[in-house]
């Protein structure tokens, strides 16, 4: 658009028929740059490849066990087998780690293609890669990172402990401490809702140093499962995600080290805000992946099914509502790509991903919602997939910023943007 804008401007100021073909000739040359520019759901062969294994890793591991992970409310452990194993849990870290030294898109795709299958299993990666392991990979020393990226690249889950029952949205308001004895910190809290708890060996605890300080207290500690002053409480059974572990983690008088400080003391609450505002992107991608995976269940059956005589979906109110729901996820599918490529290219992206993931995570109810109306009493059955995506779908207006915050945020800068007060 940029250099369009450029190029008509010259149009406008050619003057005679000779400076009228100069500037022909660098409009002409402007269509060639434009046509260059990729559109935003066009992948690179690597993406491609990727994208086409998970979808096959998705349809052949994780299919065939969905159902009886929905029943136990429990990962399979040979799915976290099959995500480590096929490099899926440590997408962005690189090689030289043990980990695949893909792109953030990348990751993107992953989560996508996962939750198109089962959520629960696509947030336990998600969290993994946008949230674990970009903490060590943006923050932590040299040391921290030879030490614990390969582990959670190639065998070991890791979890993000930031929540408490008193901070969710206000999450900065967390009561956990770390208090300074010696060549050590001494933790002690509670933290609430934890994905991937139940499962990890590595858990990055945010807590207060000095609470004189306010936020600027909150640091960042590596704790290890077995750390004697570590509990993980019991499972909280959930609308939905059911594979996915959500439990409390309690810190009752835990030791570790000065070394356990991941980053600099007192920038806890700065990495946390910047991996949320990635994390939020990834939330988008399973959003848009139920949607899509909702949609492929249930189309196929409103042509089998008739009524009256015909297929209900060739009905023309029928065909109204799926092309708008179909609409409606490639624009959020847009949204999330966009802002994954603004964070790639190291551009500013938080009110990209804020609008990313409040629509993606609207789109995605909207959808499973309809799934359920097109396919009658069989949609509510528990024996027709529909109805789980509709569960699933519930979390992405609460998880890793609310709806409400999220347009909060939007709203935010668009003020600034606009000189508002």
């Amino acid at each position: 658009a940029e250099y369009m804008g450029t190029c008509l401007n010259i149009m406008l100021a050619a003057r005679s028929v000779a400076s009228l073909r100069a500037a022909n000739a660098t409009l002409a040359a402007c269509g060639r740059l434009a046509s260059n520019v990729p559109a935003l759901t066009q992948l690179s062969e690597d993406e491609e490849m990727f994208r086409d294994s998970v979808r096959k890793f998705a349809q052949t591991a994780v299919q065939p066990k969905v159902v009886e992970m929905e029943k136990s409310e429990t990962m399979d452990k040979g799915i976290w087998k099959g995500l480590f194993e096929q490099g899926y849990m440590g997408v962005e870290i690189p090689e030289q780690y043990g980990g695949t030294g893909a792109s953030f898109l990348s990751t993107v795709l992953v989560v996508e293609e996962l939750a198109k299958v089962d959520a629960g299993v696509s947030v336990g990666c998600d969290v993994q890669n946008t949230l674990v392991n970009n903490m060590f990979n943006n923050f932590a020393s040299e040391a921290m990172r030879k030490q614990y990226l390969p582990r959670l690249a190639q065998r070991e889950v890791g979890c993000f402990c930031l929540s408490e029952s008193g901070s969710g949205s206000d999450a900065f308001a967390l009561a956990t401490t770390a208090r300074k004895d010696g060549d050590s910190y001494v933790l002690d809290g509670e933290k609430m809702w934890i994905t991937n708890a139940p499962d990890a060996g590595i858990f990055l605890v945010m807590a207060n140093v000095d609470k004189s300080k306010g936020y600027k207290g909150i640091t960042c500690f590596v704790v290890e499962k077995s750390n004697p002053g570590l509990r993980v409480g019991g499972k909280i059974a959930k609308l939905g995600i059911r594979s996915s572990g959500t439990a409390p983690v309690v810190l009752e008088g835990a030791r570790v080290p000065a070394s356990a400080v991941l980053g600099q003391v007192g920038h806890g609450y700065k990495y946390a805000i910047e991996l949320l505002n990635e994390g939020r992107i990834g939330i988008g991608a399973q959003m848009i992946g139920i949607a899509q995976g909702v949609f492929d269940h249930i189309m196929p059956y409103v042509f089998q099914r008739k009524q009256f005589g015909q297929a209900i979906g060739t009905f023309q109110g029928m065909q109204a509502e799926y092309a708008m729901v179909a609409t409606e996820i490639e624009a959020a599918r847009l949204l999330v790509y966009n802002a994954a490529r603004l964070k790639e290219a190291k551009k500013p992206f938080i009110k990209e991903a804020a609008m990313a993931k409040l629509y993606s995570s609207i789109v995605a109810e909207r959808a499973a919602s309809k799934a359920i109306e097109w396919a009658g009493g069989l949609g509510f059955s528990r024996d027709f997939p529909v109805e789980k995506y509709y569960r699933d779908a519930k979390i992405g207006a609460i998880y890793e910023g609310t709806s409400l915050i999220q347009k909060a945020t939007i709203a935010k800068l668009l003020q600034a943007q606009y000189g508002g007060k």
